[in-house]
């Protein structure tokens, strides 16, 4: 007999990094803290560290699809949570498996260069994303960079797009929202932008922080992912899933010589640390001599 999970299911489809910094280390991290049953399904594994990526093997695309299905099949998913996909094949089979269960909202995070620069798509996949992927996605959360690499039509014109000209061409493809995060923008604050298909845009502040971070846009579509899973709406769980990844950047560590990675744990240390300042208050002033 089967119990129920009380923790609602999330499926990210992504690379895998073996820092523990982004990809699919990063998803799982994120959606656990957050109260979440990460579900995994590895589109590409990736040579890199915390200064980059040297190397990657994209999955066969027959392989994403058998490791989707065979979870799908066996558990149900609140929310889809996608990051690198790797290949135009990967691009089709994904789309295919997301058009089976279209009542599931659809965070993606359209990776296309690593946090330290490294290309990881070409034109081919960024033309299959437009067609296929990106008319079913409830969230899109890509950086400034990426934002106009995805809404040119032609790469000569991605730098005179503005931003705003990015999302309208981006809704227009189908997506429900977009959150354009500002972190590559030359602005005091950073500023991400939420348009949603009414054209309507919520502007975001927050401090820009001083230190290179090795996947901050993982962690925030996956928080995003995670709080729609748990019966967020939408406005909320992009309001809160900020929120959310700027304190793990506050609280960030750099396990290595490269960039700092998120603390998507912060949360827990918090506790204990009070927790343990209680236990010392308690214990103060206690009378453990004998007579």
């Amino acid at each position: 007999m089967t119990t129920p999970s009380p923790l609602p299911a999330v499926l990210t489809l992504a690379g895998s990094d073996p820092s523990g910094g982004a990809g699919i280390q990063a998803d799982i991290l994120t959606l656990a803290s957050l109260g979440c049953h990460p579900l995994s399904v590895i589109t590409a594994i990736t040579v890199q560290d915390t200064a980059g990526v040297s190397d990657f093997l994209v999955m066969e695309a027959d392989w994403v699809n058998d490791q989707a299905r065979c979870l799908l099949e066996d558990i149900p998913v609140a929310a889809f949570k996608i990051g690198m996909i790797g290949s135009v094949e990967n691009v089709a089979v994904i789309a295919q498996l997301m058009a089976d269960y279209p009542d599931i909202p659809l965070v993606y995070d359209p990776v296309l260069a690593s946090d330290g620069g490294d290309d990881l798509a070409d034109d081919d996949l960024i033309a299959a994303l437009r067609d296929m992927l990106l008319p079913q996605v409830s969230v899109l959360t890509p950086n400034s960079i990426e934002a106009r690499r995805l809404a040119a039509n032609d790469p000569d014109e991605e730098d005179s797009l503005t931003l705003d000209d990015c999302a309208k061409r981006l809704l227009a493809l189908g997506c429900e929202h977009v959150l354009i995060t500002g972190t590559h923008e030359n602005t005091r604050e950073v500023i991400n932008a939420h348009y949603n298909q009414d054209l309507k845009v919520r502007q975001h502040h927050w401090e820009r922080l001083p230190e290179r971070y090795h996947g901050s846009g993982c962690t925030l579509a996956s928080a995003i992912a995670g709080m729609l899973a748990a019966g967020s709406a939408v406005e909320d769980a992009i309001t809160d899933a900020q929120e959310y990844t700027y304190q793990t950047l506050l609280n960030a560590y750099r396990p290595g010589m490269g960039q700092y990675i998120p603390d998507r744990l912060f949360w827990a240390r918090e506790v204990a640390e009070d927790e343990g300042d209680e236990t010392e208050q308690d214990g103060e002033g206690d009378d453990v001599g004998h007579a």
